[in-house]
């Protein structure tokens, strides 16, 4: 066995670990380098519609949520402003932002995940919900948020 594989006993007590967390998925969030050209493609070309445009604080960003008249899940549309720790140079194919999970019990949820190896990378709370992020085994920021 190679010194960086896992066996399949790790591998299922992980998964295990994750399932038992119960999160279901919520929205995907891109990084964009154009907020305003952004929202103009995806309301006008594909038909979405603006939810809701918000100021992310501690990201020193702007959140733009787009949804179709059908339902299914929200596009968060991300843009960082000169100075954020988020406003890195932009490069084609690497604008995913974060994938968005809503959770019973964000602690227990947090609990679980850093007992399965993935660290608590942010944690944020805004009137109404709290949030915070861990790492997929790829570095993919995953969101898990509580409402309420």
């Amino acid at each position: 066995m190679e010194p960086n594989s896992c066996s399949s006993v790790d591998l299922m007590s992980r998964f295990a670990s994750i399932l038992s967390m119960k999160a279901k998925f919520f929205y995907t969030g891109v990084r964009v380098k154009d907020l305003e050209a952004s929202v103009r493609f995806y309301t006008t070309l594909l038909g979405m519609k603006e939810r809701s445009r918000n100021t992310n604080a501690p990201g020193k960003g702007t959140v733009v949520e787009l949804v179709n008249d059908e339902g299914g899940n929200t596009l968060e549309l991300n843009h960082y402003e000169k100075g954020s720790p988020f406003d890195t140079k932009y490069e084609a194919g690497e604008g995913l932002d974060h994938l968005a999970f809503v959770v019973k019990d964000l602690d227990a949820a947090l609990e679980e995940a850093e007992k399965a190896g993935h660290r608590v990378v942010q944690k944020m709370q805004e009137p109404g919900s709290r949030y915070a992020y861990i790492e997929d085994p790829n570095g993919i920021w995953i969101e898990l948020c509580q409402f309420g």
